[in-house]
């Protein structure tokens, strides 16, 4: 029995080294399979089993069984995981990559950093290049302007058709049942609120994205502590802004002015935007914080080192890359079911923020 269901798995892999079977290919049938090899079908499905433990082949049902090992380094016995981020060596990135690296590094794998600059054409063209070339076992995707109907979606579930697992950091796609890791941005949103709240602001504006899902959930969370005290939200006090507008922020900077004139503290998106408003402000002879109050979110290096220290909702960064590589081992290397994690923010306090009552 085992030198005859040895026979097929054996046939199988010098198919795959040879490159004539690849990723994503189907293989023969139980049927077919017996009477090329003279076996029972009993004989095949052991044979099929024990390459599917060895994560060579998985079956699927009502359709047949596929090759899903990486077929371009079957030999080299390298696994190799990609990461797609929206950039790499600014802001919260670089301790990210720090967490996905220590990871991997310890696991031998390979890390492959790709960069889409939030542009749906460049994170297409990479997608597009994985699928031809089959050279990674896993992606590990930041998504691109994740609050807008995504035309990429399709490629993404030919990846995983093709049995290259995919996870999503920092943000997702909610069209697609993939899993993500992530801070709980809904939270980080509430949190900022709240802390405004107990220091006795309630003219409260805000600063989000309008093209991200980060920006929409930060929103959420900004609303739910308002409305839990019953103050009322002023639509004339948000400002939604894309990405194209937050890289020119400062020179927009009236429009600023103008719809939180009345306000006396903001809810930023990000610390990016907290420390372009502060600018905005003390260039027009407004003090932060004492005529507007600032709350960022992420707590990266920008919230320290701005000359007014930003009041932050600390974004667990590097955890989240070790969660997320972690994660794609998991799946490449034991056959792991990924599952969704995100992680809870906290408040760091500095010096932005005015208190006009006793916390």
């Amino acid at each position: 029995m085992g030198k005859k269901y040895e026979r097929i798995t054996g046939w199988v892999q010098e198919e795959i080294e040879s490159g004539r079977l690849r990723r994503g290919a189907r293989l023969p049938s139980e049927n077919e399979l017996a009477e090329e090899f003279q076996v029972s079908r009993q004989t095949v499905r052991r044979a099929l089993e024990e390459l599917a433990e060895n994560g060579i082949v998985e079956g699927r049902r009502g359709s047949g069984t596929y090759v899903t090992v990486n077929t371009r380094r079957y030999s080299e016995k390298e696994i190799r995981i990609a990461v797609m981020l929206t950039s790499v060596d600014t802001y919260i990135f670089p301790a990210m990559i720090k967490g996905m690296e220590s990871v991997l590094s310890r696991e031998g794998c390979a890390l492959q950093i790709t960069v889409t600059d939030n542009s749906v054409e460049k994170e297409r063209m990479l997608l597009k290049d994985f699928l031809r070339t089959q050279s990674v076992d896993g992606l590990i995707a930041e998504t691109v302007k994740s609050a807008l109907p995504n035309p990429n979606a399709g490629l993404y579930r030919e990846l995983e058709q093709l049995g290259i697992p995919v996870l999503f950091v920092n943000s997702y796609y909610p069209e697609l049942e993939i899993p993500h890791v992530s801070m709980d941005d809904r939270q980080a949103g509430y949190l900022a609120a709240k802390h405004l709240i107990e220091c006795g602001h309630t003219r409260i504006g805000g600063i989000f994205k309008s093209d991200d899902g980060q920006g929409r959930l930060r929103y959420a969370g900004y609303m739910q502590a308002l409305m839990e005290s019953d103050i009322k939200i002023r639509s004339s006090q948000i400002v939604w802004i894309d990405t194209g507008e937050l890289a020119e922020m400062r020179e927009d900077g009236g429009r600023f002015l103008k719809r939180l004139k009345d306000c006396t503290a903001c809810v930023c998106y990000n610390d990016d935007t907290a420390h372009k408003l502060t600018e905005i402000f003390r260039n027009a002879g407004r003090g932060v914080p004492d005529q507007m109050s600032v709350v960022g979110i992420d707590d990266s290096a920008l919230a320290k080192l701005c000359p007014v220290p930003l009041t932050s909702v600390k974004n667990p960064v590097e955890d989240l890359g070790i969660s997320a590589a972690e994660k794609m081992v998991g799946a490449v290397c034991r056959k792991e079911k990924m599952e969704t994690a995100e992680f809870e923010p906290e408040l760091v306090m500095r010096s932005s923020v005015k208190v006009l009552r006793e916390i």
